[in-house]
């Protein structure tokens, strides 16, 4: 039997993204979920992984609201205007690496030490998108090293935390999610949109996912099949 209850309040973390959007519209039109709150950088409260204070402002913010049984936080950055995944060692350089470990685990890591306040204690799950190219062991292309290697501080940063909470907040799971290819901005570059699943598909495929986590799985890498990937 899975973790989440039903019914159950969810909460989505970076909800004006393509995933979040989606993920906004299948928890509103799922009647098992009595209310979902969504927030971004456009939101009332908002926020920025650019302003790290932004993230416990707006747990604090949300208190009010809680607890949640569900918080999905789909915040994450592969490129910019700026820059694009590197390919070779020579395209290092301190600044990109620097942002990706800021929005990719700095950001999410803050998340997770605020907005775990505001899970129920009695059962609940805390589920952050990562990606299976942050996994170390399934790496056999290389290239794209800021963005692994963000990715893969992120999974150590969950895995190290779901070992906390299990002692604090032991019906509480706290998982990493795989959500494939999805037709999204992050994608666009990388043919999303030839390749990439529908954002409400992919969403789909992730809730039952979610749906099956017991408190046993916390700490885990779980594709959007349900498949447990390597760390």
């Amino acid at each position: 039997m899975g973790l989440l209850p039903h019914p159950f309040r969810a909460l989505v973390i970076g909800s004006s993204g393509t995933i979040g959007s989606a993920f906004m519209e299948l928890l509103q039109n799922n009647p098992s979920c009595s209310m979902v709150v969504g927030i971004s950088r456009q939101s009332a409260p908002s926020i920025d992984y650019q302003i790290p204070e932004s993230i416990e402002l707006a747990a604090k913010a949300l208190a009010s609201k809680a607890p949640f049984q569900l918080i999905i936080n789909t915040i994450g950055v592969l490129h910019s205007a700026d820059w694009m995944p590197e390919k070779k060692l020579d395209d290092l350089n301190a600044d990109q690496l620097s942002e990706l470990m800021k929005i990719n685990a700095i950001g999410p890591a803050l998340t997770i030490r605020h907005f775990s306040k505001l899970l129920d204690s009695q059962h609940s799950i805390m589920a952050t998108l990562s990606a299976k190219v942050g996994s170390i062991e399934d790496n056999r292309l290389g290239g794209w090293y800021g963005y692994r290697a963000s990715k893969a501080a992120l999974n150590m940063l969950i895995k190290t935390a779901a070992i906390e909470l299990g002692r604090i907040k032991p019906n509480t799971a706290l998982v990493a999610l795989h959500p494939g290819t999805v037709n999204s901005r992050l994608s666009k570059p990388f043919k999303g949109e030839q390749i990439g699943r529908p954002a409400l598909d992919a969403v789909s495929d992730l809730f039952k996912v979610i749906e099956s986590i017991e408190k046993q799985d916390s700490g885990s890498f779980l594709s959007y099949s349900g498949e447990k990937l390597p760390w």
